[in-house]
C-alpha cells in the first residue's frame, strides 16, 4: 500500500528533520507543505527526500492542508496521514490510526485526544475544543469526540469524495461536514498528545473564532432553508403582527405610531428578503448536489 504522511509546516526546522526521518521508516512518501516559512524548514525536508510545497507566503492551515490534498491525489496515494510538525503528534501513534482502513472497517480515522486517559490538556484548550465539537456535531449529525484533531487518515476513496476549500482552521470542520454528506465511514482512535513546551502554534482565540465562522458558513450552503427560511418566517410573522397592530391603531384612534411601523415594515421587509434567498440557495444547492451526484 503506497501510503503518504502530509505535513503542514510553518517556521518547523528545529522539529521537521527529526520527524521525517522516523516517518520515512513507516510511509513511501512524505509530503511538506512549507507554508511561507521563513527559516530552513524547506531546505531540511528536501535534503531528506521529502516532496515539499512551498506556498510564497503564510496562508494559514486550512491552506496547507488543501495543498497536501491536491499532492496526494496527484501521487495516487492509497492512504493519506496528515500529521503535526510541532511535535504534539506521537509517530507510535500512526499504526493505530492506519489499522480501521487497513482492515476495510473505515475510510476516514480521526486520533482522539479524548479517548485516552492518559493525555493532559491544559483545561482551556479542553473547554474550547469540546464547545467546537459539540457544535460540529450538532451540524453535522455525527458523534465525534474530537472535531479538531489534525491526526486524521484518509483512503483513496475519501481523498478523491473530498474537496477542502476552507482556508483557515474551519478546515476540520468543513471536511467532517463533507464526511457525512459523502455517506464515508468515520471512526476515532485514542491517541497521546504532548503539550509540553508549549509546541501548539495555534491561537486558541482566533482558532475558535475560525472554526464557528466556517461552520456557520456551511450550514448556511448546505442548509438554506433551514439558515435563512426559519429566521425569515419568525420575522415575517413579527412583521404582521407589527403591521397589524399598527393599522388597528390608525383605524381606532387616528395615531400612526412610527416606532411600531419601522418595525413592522423593517421585519417584514428581512422577513421576505430571507425568504427569497433561502429559496434560490436551495435550488442552486440542489442543483450543484445532482451534478456531482451524476458525475460520481
Amino acid at each position: 500500500m503506497n501510503i503518504a504522511i502530509g505535513i503542514p509546516a510553518y517556521n518547523e526546522e528545529e522539529n521537521i528533520g527529526a520527524i521525517i526521518v522516523k516517518l520515512k521508516k513507516i510511509a513511501n512518501t512524505i509530503i511538506i507543505c512549507n507554508d511561507g516559512s521563513t527559516d530552513m524548514t524547506a531546505e531540511i525536508a528536501k535534503g531528506l527526500g521529502a516532496i515539499v510545497i512551498s506556498h510564497s507566503k503564510n496562508k494559514g492551515y486550512g491552506e496547507a492542508i488543501k495543498t497536501i490534498f491536491l499532492r496526494a491525489r496527484d501521487e495516487q496515494v492509497d492512504m493519506l496521514i496528515t500529521f503535526d510538525a510541532d511535535g504534539q503528534h506521537q509517530i507510535e501513534d500512526i499504526s493505530k490510526v492506519t489499522e480501521p482502513i487497513n482492515s476495510g472497517n473505515a475510510d476516514v480515522v480521526i486520533g482522539s485526544r479524548f479517548l485516552d486517559d492518559e493525555t493532559k490538556i491544559p483545561k482551556y484548550r479542553k473547554i474550547g475544543i469540546k464547545a467546537i465539537t459539540q457544535l460540529t456535531n450538532i451540524t453535522t449529525g455525527s458523534k465525534i469526540t474530537d472535531s479538531q484533531s489534525g491526526f486524521r487518515a484518509y483512503n483513496k476513496l475519501a481523498l478523491k469524495r473530498i474537496i477542502p476549500t476552507e482556508s483557515g482552521m474551519g478546515i476540520s470542520t468543513e471536511i467532517l461536514m463533507k464526511i457525512q454528506e459523502q455517506k464515508l465511514r468515520i471512526t476515532e482512535v485514542p491517541i497521546k498528545i504532548s503539550y509540553e513546551g508549549n509546541t501548539s502554534t495555534h491561537n486558541p482565540v482566533s482558532h475558535g473564532t475560525s472554526v464557528i465562522f466556517s461552520t456557520l458558513k456551511f450550514v448556511a450552503i448546505k442548509h438554506p432553508l433551514t439558515f435563512y427560511g426559519i429566521p425569515g418566517i419568525i420575522l415575517l410573522g413579527i412583521g404582521l403582527i407589527f403591521t397589524a397592530w399598527t393599522i388597528q391603531i390608525f383605524s381606532t384612534q387616528g395615531e400612526f405610531i412610527t416606532n411600531i411601523a419601522i418595525v413592522g415594515g423593517g421585519s417584514l421587509i428581512l422577513g421576505i428578503i430571507l425568504l427569497i434567498t433561502s429559496s434560490i440557495l436551495f435550488s442552486v444547492v440542489s442543483t450543484i448536489n445532482e451534478k456531482n451526484k451524476s458525475e460520481l
